[in-house]
């Protein structure tokens, strides 16, 4: 299972994605696909300049039972603590830059 999570997402990228992915919500994608084609779709996210945000979560098996990473501007940062992600809100609310947080 996938969750791909896009802000302020153009027409064209959208329709993309959704050839592998369900879109329940916009920017909201859903689906079941191979590591292979989750790191595809990750890669056109971040390459495609007018993608603002992006947060990708999938299953996998680690002790949360699932893993996430995210790229561009938003308001929440994901962080790693010992091994556990987590998403830490920023007190002033301000935007911020997301680095990108790689596989446990």
């Amino acid at each position: 299972m996938m969750v791909l999570i896009l802000q302020s997402v153009p027409a064209g990228i959208r329709g993309e994605i959704a050839r592998w992915l369900v879109e329940p919500f916009p920017g909201v994608f859903v689906g079941h696909v191979s590591a292979r084609v989750r790191d595809k779709l990750w890669e056109k996210c971040c390459e495609n300049k007018k993608v603002n945000g992006v947060v990708q979560i999938w299953s996998t098996n680690t002790e949360q039972r699932f893993a996430m990473r995210g790229h561009g501007t938003v308001r929440r940062e994901l962080i790693d603590m010992e091994g556990i992600q987590l998403v830490r809100i920023n007190e002033e609310n301000s935007v911020l830059m997301m680095e990108d947080i790689t596989e446990v």
